[in-house]
């Protein structure tokens, strides 16, 4: 960059570069980036890598990215649970109880979809003139989802849930 454009890279380069090559399923290459890399990467540098590890089940770079991203953001529930979903789907099931004692003893809290959804409809209170018209949009883009083809990657739920509540949601 310097030499061909003369443009001095900053961090937000490097976590470009670090996406795309995630996005690739480059992730050796993604580590050897980062180990060559005058600067450490930010959070969405290591969140990125730690979360393509998960899509494509790299136990071994998910765990070297996962320290460093605890590291710089400790009390956020995301990173664990990143890191949880990775062992969850090798069937590492010691390892997430670990995990989510840690959390416990960090006190270290995540929001469940449920209360998430809760919520969202608590921001959607009746006070709304609209709020009709939001759910009928809400349930339109749905189904439209659905007709072009939408399947929930279920790889990614790690509970026994029924499959018609999975989709709905």
């Amino acid at each position: 960059m310097i030499t061909e454009n003369g443009i001095i890279p900053i961090p937000d380069h490097y976590t470009c570069i670090i996406d795309l090559l995630c996005r690739a399923g480059r992730l050796e290459e993604a580590r050897n980036f980062i180990n060559k890399m005058p600067c450490h990467p930010d959070v969405v540098g290591w969140a990125t890598l730690l979360s393509s590890c998960r899509v494509h089940g790299d136990m071994e770079i998910g765990r070297w990215a996962a320290d460093p991203l605890i590291e710089l953001e400790p009390q956020n529930p995301a990173n664990y649970v990143l890191l949880s979903s990775l062992y969850a789907a090798k069937g590492k099931w010691n390892e997430v109880a670990q995990l989510r004692r840690g959390m416990r003893d960090k006190r270290v809290k995540k929001i469940t979809g449920i209360k998430a959804k809760c919520m969202f409809s608590l921001l959607m209170t009746s006070q709304s003139p609209f709020l009709g018209q939001i759910y009928a949009e809400l349930e339109n883009f749905n189904c439209k989802m659905i007709e072009e083809g939408y399947i929930p990657d279920m790889s990614s739920v790690l509970h026994d849930v029924e499959e018609s509540k999975i989709k709905k949601a």
